[in-house]
Parts: structure tokens; sequence; C-alpha cells
């Protein structure tokens, strides 16, 4: 019976995770502020270049959609689906001068294990061919 109950609730667990809103006014922040860095769950870089040839490497990336934002107001923000259980990290990315700020961060946990920032790296390599 407890097992059955645990695995319920570790169903019910990995519905939400999956299924949860994604609420533009909490992701879709301005990055005015933002110095690069990496933290727990995520990071924030800076990069030489076009925030709509950054859109374009970011729409290519699988389980990536738009949830905010368009390049021709200078921000957008996506959210991008794990592959098995559908976690959710968001990542902004913000026209600044001749630069591109991205900030990539997960929603739930305490920490990434990377992945933000790999995929942040993966956009930058996709943004310096396309330069």
């Amino acid at each position: 019976m407890i097992v059955a109950l645990l695995v319920v609730a570790g169903m019910c667990g990995a519905l939400y995770v999956r299924f949860a809103p994604s609420d533009p006014q909490r992701w879709h922040v301005s990055l005015a502020a933002q110095k690069e860095g990496r933290f727990a769950t995520g990071v924030v870089r800076i990069l030489p270049g076009q925030l709509g040839q950054l859109h374009h490497v970011a729409q290519s990336t699988p389980r990536t959609k738009v949830i905010a934002g368009h390049p021709d107001t200078g921000r957008v923000t996506y959210v991008t689906r794990s592959a098995v259980w559908g976690f959710p990290d968001y990542t902004t990315i913000e026209q600044r001068g001749n630069a591109v700020v991205v900030l990539a961060r997960s929603r739930f946990g305490q920490s990434d294990f990377g992945v933000n920032a790999t995929r942040v790296e993966h956009w930058g390599q996709g943004l310096r061919v396309l330069q």
C-alpha cells in the first residue's frame, strides 16, 4: 500500500512538472542589471551579436518555444523542456548595444546540472556561425 502511494505521488509530481503552466510575467524579465556568471540553477552570458540572429538559433533547438516577446521588441523568453521528464528551463535574451544578454535558468530543483550553460554555449556557437 505504501509503495503504491509513493508510485502515485511520483507520477503526480512528474505530471505537474511536465504540464505546469509557464507564467510570462514571472520569466520575461528585464536583463538590464545582469552580469556574466554562473549559479546553481543557471547562467548569464553576454554574447556579441544581434538578437534576431540568436532568436533564429534558439528556435532551432529541440523542445524550445517562445513564451513571451519578439526580436523586434528587444527581448524574447523561451521555455525549453527536457526530453524525458519535460522539466522546463527558461531562457531570456535581450539586446544590449552590439551584444545579447542571455539569462538561462531552471524552474524546478536546486541545480540544473549544467544544462543551461551547455545550451547557452551551443546557442553562442550557432550565433558565431551566422556572423
